[in-house]
């Protein structure tokens, strides 16, 4: 049983680093994650993104868990049967990288150590570092199951592969041909065209002549990749293109080594581009291979794996770097004269791998692996369409169609050593065949001599299947009949094509649904300036250090108050963190300050007869702000249901409510004080449940002292209680908080010798009533109640010196808060700012507007009282 300190041993400063070390392994031991299946209540499942093994958490993945860690304890509280699938990627590429950097620091290669040594030593390095960020998830406070935690290439998750690599292969989904594919010179191997991201970078854009073969002329081209001329195998043209109608069906002569290329028409061409007239080089780049698959042109390989030039070229060009073969090429062309011009810098976008950056290439690599995708991604297109999978926000939704729509076969070969083997087998009598199992003969001859296929499947083949493998698939079993679908997904934007939509085509192939309901689609963290965090920038911030420096409850709070599924970039700085733990530190305070009044058990209100207007408020109060949180939460509104409940517990359950109730908590009637207390003490207990999702940690460390339950994480939801509400005390209360504010105000712009008394409208009094007693307590001021025309507040003064003084105070004020209102009025005229901004800044203009009115009104009106 967990020591909890006694509620009058809470020191005067929260202790996140003790909170977080006396309870996570708390929950964790008392099974608060696991659940059950089968289960009777209604089930809530989300399949945690698995983080690369090699990887540590950055911003991004504590972001991504915060947001799924509050909707999971959100549905645990309300009495779901929750379940949060962990686990780890095995990361193909960038595990393999990882580890051949270390065998490199030992003076070793991988190909010397052989493939099953060199695995051994991967599975080695994956059982002592892989952990790492799986320690660091539970730091942030993530309720998963640990139970299940599952790793993408271990047992069970191995066989669902090999069962949908079977399956799909029998099904003439999957098929090995030689088309163009992208190729990492850098890590010597394929990608899909998900993984190949696109950046502008500043090229070159030659265009140079080819000679007619019958000496009549040429035909000028351009060109940002002029090396690749030395793979061209034909000219082509549009169609239409009156210029060239005349010479299809001729040819040109290569200059470096006489071939003649035919001059070829094809509505592929962009008569708009250079000069009209494409170089097809169709073994290096998608659209010409395309282009010679209509006409008839032949294939010429002129890269090796390495991108350098080899393969039937000039002998001076073989064995070159692609880019000194680009400055060579270019060089010879000039001297036979052929060059028209160069056009430096040329901005246009490039190919690059997405984990080492290199430039990519357009390579004809031998035969690969494709998945073919007509007849999956239609029946995933339809899913969206018919509401079976809903995104959030519903604008990806768009996205995702035409993605899909624009969809080629996937290439799911990779030449690496780390990963799932593509389970397909070859003889030596020519047959080859798909198993789930290791075979020992061959399937077609019953031939021992064979040989797997080398290569392994893209990673991501087997993240598509990470929502229903890691629930026990292809196997029927209880997990899978009880949380499949899924509830939700939660992702960044940035895989969306990589992952999501792939694992809707596959949930929907493999298991016949779709493999979650809902896909909530969240920004990418950006540093505040809005820049990418790297740490060529010196701007990255590190959620461990965070952890350790304000605590996790902070840090999490941070990233749910900026978690706007409407903006695709969240700005986070270090001082928004701070702010977190500020606000944890003022929860303990408040937590402090009614422990001390409240006798432990669970606290009950008092009879609503005994109710005082500031009771009527607060609880009012409260129940708006549940219905925020649950309005926001319902919507995936994690940043408007963090601010509702900082907003009430900050402004106006710690401002006001507990102010206003030390004059009872401190006064003579002991039932007084007990009410008060037992109202404090309820709305406290109940809003800690509502804040338990974004800040676990402190909402635990309070909620045990108050000695209501076993422990937060189970305690119920609150309910909402709609007859609380109370328009009329709300009301009353407003106008206590405006006076006191006007009163506060009005004394902060005095010199010292004008402060201390001041009067105010008389019919203050009587809307107040019973809270007039608390008026100059909040106030810090002598009140008299007097008739005024206007103004609600005004100093009591007699010597008409300083009351010349106070008016040219508030005159400065008023000349103040009227520049600054024309400045918000001319911004809100703006129409730029008015179609750029986003919606919650351009509503927070129009509210700052409101307000300046409504204080200019004020002070004109104090003017006219003071003469």
């Amino acid at each position: 049983m967990v020591e909890v300190p006694a509620r009058e041993d809470l020191p005067p400063q929260y202790d996140p680093r003790a909170a977080e070390r006396r309870w996570y392994p708390v929950w964790v031991e008392r099974g608060y994650f696991h659940a059950k299946a089968p289960t009777d209540r209604e089930p809530f499942c989300i399949v945690l993104p698995p983080p690369n093994v090699t990887g540590r958490l950055h911003i991004g993945h504590a972001l991504n868990g915060t947001i799924q860690d509050v909707l999971v304890r959100r549905a645990r509280m309300q009495g779901y049967e929750t379940l949060w699938v962990p686990g780890t990627d095995h990361a193909g590429i960038a595990t393999q990288v990882v580890v051949e950097r270390e065998l490199r620091k030992e003076g070793l290669d991988r190909r010397q150590l052989g493939r099953e040594a060199f695995l051994e030593r991967v599975w080695a390095w994956k059982e002592r570092y892989g952990g790492e960020i799986v320690e660091q998830v539970k730091a942030l406070g993530c309720s998963c199951d640990w139970s299940r935690e599952r790793f993408t290439m271990d047992e069970g998750l191995s066989r669902a592969v090999r069962v949908a690599f079977v399956r799909m292969y029998e099904d003439g989904l999957i098929y090995r041909g030689e088309r163009l594919i992208n190729w990492c010179p850098t890590d010597q191997t394929a990608l899909s065209d998900s993984e190949v991201e696109h950046v502008e970078v500043d090229g070159e854009l030659v265009t140079f002549r080819y000679p007619l073969a019958d000496g009549s002329g040429y035909v000028a081209v351009a060109t940002t990749r002029v090396e690749t001329m030395l793979g061209d195998t034909g000219i082509a043209v549009h169609p239409d293109d009156e210029r060239y109608r005349a010479l299809v069906g001729k040819r040109v002569r290569h200059p470096f080594d006489g071939r003649e290329l035919p001059i070829v028409a094809d509505p592929a061409v962009d008569p708009s581009f250079g000069t009209g007239a494409v170089k097809v080089t169709p073994a290096h780049d998608p659209t010409d291979f395309e282009i010679a698959e209509r006409t008839g042109l032949p294939l010429r390989n002129i890269l090796a794996a390495d991108a350098t030039i080899d393969g039937d070229v000039p002998e001076e060009f073989r064995g070159m770097d692609r880019y000194a073969a680009r400055a060579h090429v270019l060089e010879r062309l000039r001297e036979l004269g052929l060059v028209e011009r160069v056009e430096r810098p040329y901005r246009h976008a490039v190919g690059h791998c997405y984990r080492c950056r290199s430039e990519i290439e357009p390579w004809l690599s031998g035969k690969q692996w494709f998945v073919a995708v007509d007849r999956l991604k239609e029946a995933a297109r339809e899913a969206a369409r018919d509401g079976r999978v809903r995104f959030v926000p519903e604008r990806w939704a768009r996205n995702y169609d035409e993605w899909l729509a624009g969809l080629r076969d996937w290439n799911i070969s990779r030449q690496l050593w780390w990963g799932h083997r593509i389970p397909v087998w070859y003889c030596a009598n020519g047959h080859g065949f798909a198993a789930t199992e290791d075979p020992e003969v061959c399937r077609e001859c019953g031939s021992p001599d064979i040989e797997q296929d080398p290569d392994v499947l893209d990673t991501w083949f087997s993240s598509q299947l990470w929502p229903f493998s890691t629930l026990g698939w292809p196997d029927d079993t209880e997990d899978l009949r009880t949380f499949y679908p899924t509830t939700v997904l939660v992702t960044g934007y940035e895989i969306l094509y990589l992952w999501v939509a792939r694992m809707i085509m596959a949930g929907l192939y493999l298991v016949g649904d779709v493999p979650f309901r809902n896909v909530l689609i969240h920004g990418l963290v950006r540093d505040a300036r809005g820049r990418k965090m790297s740490k060529s920038l010196g701007n990255v911030i590190d959620p461990m250090e965070m952890i350790e420096r304000y605590g996790a409850d902070a840090l999490r709070f941070a990233l749910a108050w900026m978690a706007s599924p409407d903006q695709q970039n969240l700005p986070l700085k270090e001082e928004s963190i701070e702010a977190g733990r500020n606000f944890a530190n003022k929860i303990w305070n408040a937590a402090r300050l009614v422990l001390r009044a409240f006798e432990q058990g669970p606290p009950e209100l008092p009879p609503r007869e005994r109710w005082t207007l500031a009771d009527r408020w607060l609880l009012s109060r409260h129940q708006a702000c549940l219905a925020e949180v649950d309005a926001a939460l319902d919507a995936y509104r994690l940043d408007a249901a963090a601010q509702a409940i900082h907003r009430f517990l900050w402004s106006e359950f710690c401002d006001w409510g507990l102010e206003v109730a030390k004059g009872r908590l401190y006064g003579e009637d002991p039932e007084a004080r007990a009410d008060a207390a037992q109202v404090l003490a309820w709305v406290l207990e109940r809003t800690l449940r509502l804040l338990h999702p974004f800040m676990p940690f402190v909402t635990e460390e309070i909620w045990q002292r108050l000695g209501v339950g076993e422990s937060i994480v189970i305690a119920p939801w609150p309910e909402g209680r709609p007859e609380d509400r109370d328009a009329e005390a709300e009301a009353v209360f407003e106008e206590l908080r405006e006076v006191v504010s006007d009163v506060r105000a009005l004394q902060a712009g005095l010199p010292p010798e004008l402060r201390g008394s001041v009067e105010v409208d008389a019919g203050v009094r009587s809307r107040l009533g019973p809270l007039v007693p608390d008026l100059e307590r909040l106030a810090g001021a002598r009140i008299a109640f007097v008739e005024l025309d206007g103004a609600r507040v005004r100093v009591a003064v007699d010597d008409p010196a300083r009351l010349e003084a106070l008016a040219r105070s508030r005159r400065k004020r008023l000349a103040e808060a009227e520049a600054k209102l024309e400045r918000k009025r001319a911004k809100l005229a703006n129409e730029a700012f008015l179609a750029k901004a986003p919606a919650e800044v351009v509503e927070k203009e129009r509210r700052d507007v409101a307000e300046l009115e409504a204080e200019a009104a004020r002070l004109r009106a104090e003017l006219e009282q003071l003469g």
